[in-house]
């Protein structure tokens, strides 16, 4: 865990994942995607040690609503799809 991990700990989740929660969770969960770098894996956005804290966050909004990995790529596919 990188130490801002460590003195921050972890981003709060809403006490109700919603439909909305969903929206803002696939974003960070693929913009903070994993890297190889010569150190390890490290987030594309930012460089800390991945997964960070933003891409942990969108994980478990993404799995406390229950969705799977399929799923979950589904999202994806659907939101770049809007942005292009």
């Amino acid at each position: 865990m990188d130490s801002t991990d460590e003195i921050l700990g972890e981003l709060p989740l809403p006490p109700h994942v919603t439909a909305e929660d969903i929206t803002f969770a696939v974003k960070p969960f693929t913009v903070q995607a994993a890297e190889q770098w010569p150190d390890g894996l490290r987030c594309r956005n930012d460089r800390a040690p991945h997964p960070c804290r933003l891409h942990r966050w969108s994980r478990r909004i993404l799995d406390q609503r229950g969705l799977t990995d399929r799923q979950i790529r589904a999202l994806i596919a659907e939101q770049e799809t809007r942005q292009q």
